[in-house]
C-alpha cells in the first residue's frame, strides 16, 4: 500500500476549519459624531472560502468541491492534472506510452463480479454501505486485496485497501480480455477494469451515514515515475468531506 497520511481511528484529531470573519471598522475624526456601519452581508463574509466546485471538464490545479456524493467533498490537485468528465482525474507520464498512468475515480460502484476474469454474468448489485463493498471486493475471484483499514476523513469514517491482479492471471482467457472489477450495470463492464498485469488501485471507501463514496487511486504500471505516484497519493490524502456545519 502506498504511505498514507490519512488518519486511522485511534488516532483521529479532527481538524478545524478557520471561517473568516470581515470585521467593520469605525473612525471617529475629531468632534463628529459616529455612525454605526450596516454589518457585512453574508455573501461578503463567506466569499474568501468559497471553493470551487469540481470541473466537468478541462486543466486543474487548487481545491475544489466534488458535489456526487450525499456528502460533498474537498480535493486539492497540483498543476499537470485533467479531467475530461467530472468523476475522474489523471496524469500521464511522458516515459510511458500509454494515458492517465495515476488516475483518480469517483464512481459508487453498484455491481461487482464475483470473479473478475469470468465476469459476465457474476455482475452482482450490492448494498449501498460501505462495507458491503470491502466485503465484495475482498470476495472478488481472479483478485486480491489487503485487509481493509479503518480511517477516518473528516467527520467520516471509512477503510482503505489496495486491490490488483492476481500475479498468475491470464488476461487472454478472461471476458473480453480484460478483468471487470466493478461495474454501474448489470449487463456490462462499464465502470472500471484492470487490461494488463501490473494495474493496481487503492480504494478509500467512506460511510455517510450508511451510504457509501468510493474513492480510487489507480496505477497503470509498475514503472511510473514515482514522483507521480507520490502526487498521486498526496491528492488522494487530501480530500476531505464537508458535513453541513462547515
Amino acid at each position: 500500500m502506498w504511505t498514507s497520511t490519512r488518519r486511522t481511528r485511534a488516532a483521529h484529531a479532527t481538524r478545524s476549519r478557520r471561517v473568516g470573519v470581515a470585521v467593520a471598522v469605525l473612525a471617529c475624526v475629531g468632534l463628529a459624531a459616529c455612525t454605526a456601519t450596516e454589518p457585512p452581508s453574508p455573501a461578503s463574509t463567506t466569499e474568501a472560502d468559497t471553493v470551487a466546485p469540481f470541473p466537468e471538464s478541462g486543466a486543474l490545479a487548487g481545491t475544489y468541491l466534488v458535489t456526487g456524493y450525499p456528502v460533498p467533498f474537498e480535493i486539492t490537485v497540483p498543476d499537470g492534472w485533467v479531467t475530461y468528465n467530472g468523476v475522474e482525474l489523471g496524469r500521464d507520464d511522458p516515459d510511458l506510452p500509454d494515458e492517465w498512468n495515476v488516475s483518480l475515480t469517483f464512481y459508487p460502484a453498484t455491481y461487482v463480479p464475483t470473479d473478475a476474469c469470468a465476469w459476465q454474468g457474476t455482475l452482482v448489485e450490492i448494498d449501498p454501505t460501505a462495507e458491503a463493498l470491502v466485503d465484495a471486493m475482498a470476495a472478488q475471484g481472479s483478485t486480491v486485496s489487503t485487509p481493509a483499514a479503518e480511517v477516518t476523513v473528516g467527520d467520516y469514517s471509512g477503510f482503505e485497501f489496495d486491490h490488483a491482479a492476481e500475479s498468475d492471471v491470464d488476461f487472454t482467457a478472461c471476458d473480453g480480455g480484460r478483468l471487470c472489477i466493478r461495474s454501474n450495470s448489470a449487463q456490462g463492464c462499464t465502470e472500471r477494469a484492470y487490461t494488463a498485469r501490473g494495474e493496481r488501485a487503492t480504494y478509500l471507501v467512506v460511510d455517510l451515514h450508511g451510504e457509501r463514496a468510493v474513492i480510487e487511486l489507480g496505477q497503470s504500471d509498475p514503472s511510473i515515475d514515482p514522483a507521480l505516484i507520490d502526487e498521486g497519493r498526496a491528492i488522494f490524502d487530501s480530500i476531505e468531506f464537508v458535513g453541513p456545519d462547515e
